[in-house]
């Protein structure tokens, strides 16, 4: 069978694969085997294997369970509780400002684990029962708490940048480096929509009753939660930043100082260890199946040509440059709403790390732009994972509708954010350049 009527037929396999409800890694994993016997015959199986074993030994990847790990720790031992409860304290005499708290509690804590599950479990654990003590406008505090909680896996340290540099062949330093300014451009955006948002419609969030002022020692007891959080950021980041260590041996320094803090802050206990280790085993067993069978479907779609005819037709498209990068980036928003960041990356950076030095493209502009779009993934229905983490921990009374809605602004001021960075690329490269990526 020829590989221009298999290609379609597995790509339509996969779409009828997906809704059928089975889990996304058996379907990509058995549409490889079997296309991969339909185009090659059973020498496909040993090119499967190879391919798998390959990515086993991938040395960049070795960092994810140690940030994983990092997590964990910060979520069982309450120092990431601590996080929140002290960005809320600061917003609290600003209208909407639970909610504003949120997001900055977020962006901080994903700077410290490069998580989107735990993010916006715990962001939705401690939050959301406030706000809605508050009376805050249901949908507005489901959004909020998704969309923060997403922030985690493009702000460094995260995990979605390390397995763009390991495809890619990319500088996993240089994408931490112009990954900053995109991550907290969404979460001022993201902030500056709820302030407004709430000052032109006040009943979205009401204030509190009472406005007594708060104790000097409330906010001074909030700086103890300073230093860890900037001993770790200074552990992952600063030391990747200052040439003491690459970004894979940065995430065991940063979980060694993650273990060291909850040790002195007496929170190192054997079951806090112990739930933490079992999280990041169960993590990474989900990631690491996933990662498993992308790689096979990867391996047999390109190796039968996927790569050359998918290049051509994009390439081939009469329209400009910008045209061709809203084409690709548009590509990945769909697939986003059907499959995993993971598989989205091992199918299409491939094919787009081709196609990138035709047109001139900085490579990390690129790949920044690939995982900001990317990130829009975790938030559209029917298959965004924050959606569903969000719905796991959320009253009965609140169905998926409900988080849909709340999640849809959010989602188009991710797209702003895009179209800012398409414009202005230099917010993206400024930093890499600075230290020189």
């Amino acid at each position: 069978m020829s590989p221009e009527l298999l290609i379609p037929l597995m790509f339509a396999a996969l779409v009828i694969g997906i809704f059928s409800g089975i889990h996304v890694a058996f379907v990509l994993g058995g549409l490889a085997v079997v296309f991969g016997l339909l185009g090659w015959g059973p020498q496909s199986l040993p090119l499967i294997s190879l391919r798998i074993f390959e990515l086993m030994k991938s040395y960049p990847l070795s960092a994810i369970p140690l940030f994983i790990l990092m997590g964990y720790v910060l979520e069982s031992s309450g120092l990431g509780a601590e996080i929140f409860k002290a960005a809320e304290l600061y917003f609290r005499r600003i209208r909407g400002g639970l909610a504003i708290g949120t997001i900055v509690g977020c962006a901080v804590f994903g700077m410290m684990t490069g998580l989107v599950a735990s993010a916006v479990i715990l962001a939705g654990i401690l939050t959301i029962p406030e706000m809605f003590k508050r009376g805050y406008n249901k949908e507005m505090v489901l959004g909020t708490v998704a969309a923060g909680g997403t922030l985690g896996i493009l702000i460094p340290p995260s995990v979605m940048l390390i397995f763009y540099a390991s495809e890619a062949g990319a500088s996993t330093g240089g994408l931490f480096a112009g990954a900053f300014v995109p991550g907290f451009l969404l979460a001022g955006l993201y902030a500056f929509y709820i302030y407004v948002r709430c000052k032109i419609n006040p009943e979205l969030a009401p204030m509190p009753e009472t406005r007594e002022r708060v104790p000097v020692m409330a906010y001074v007891r909030t700086l103890k939660v300073l230093f860890p959080v900037s001993v770790i950021i200074l552990s992952v980041l600063g030391v990747i930043v200052f040439a003491v260590a690459t970004p894979t041996e940065a995430a065991g320094t940063g979980a060694f100082a993650t273990l060291l803090l909850a040790a002195i802050y007496r929170r190192l206990k054997w079951r806090m260890l112990k739930e933490a280790c079992l999280g990041t085993l169960q993590t990474l067993g989900m990631l690491g199946l996933m990662l498993m069978m992308v790689n096979a479907f990867a391996v047999v779609f390109l190796g039968m040509g996927g790569k050359e005819i998918i290049t051509d037709l994009i390439v081939g498209l009469a329209i400009p440059p910008l045209g061709i990068l809203l084409v690709m980036l548009s590509m990945i928003f769909v697939l986003g709403m059907f499959l995993d960041f993971i598989g989205i990356m091992y199918i299409l950076i491939p094919i787009y790390v081709v196609i990138i030095p035709q047109y001139g493209w900085d490579p990390i502009w690129f790949a920044l732009l690939f995982c900001v779009t990317m990130q829009t993934a975790w938030l559209t229905p029917p298959f965004g994972y924050s959606l569903f983490y969000l719905r796991a921990i959320t009253p009965p009374e609140i169905t998926f509708a409900h988080i849909i809605r709340g999640c849809a602004p959010f989602i188009g001021l991710q797209l702003i954010g895009l179209g800012i960075l398409i414009a202005f690329p230099q917010l993206i490269l400024w930093l890499p350049r600075l230290v020189g990526y």
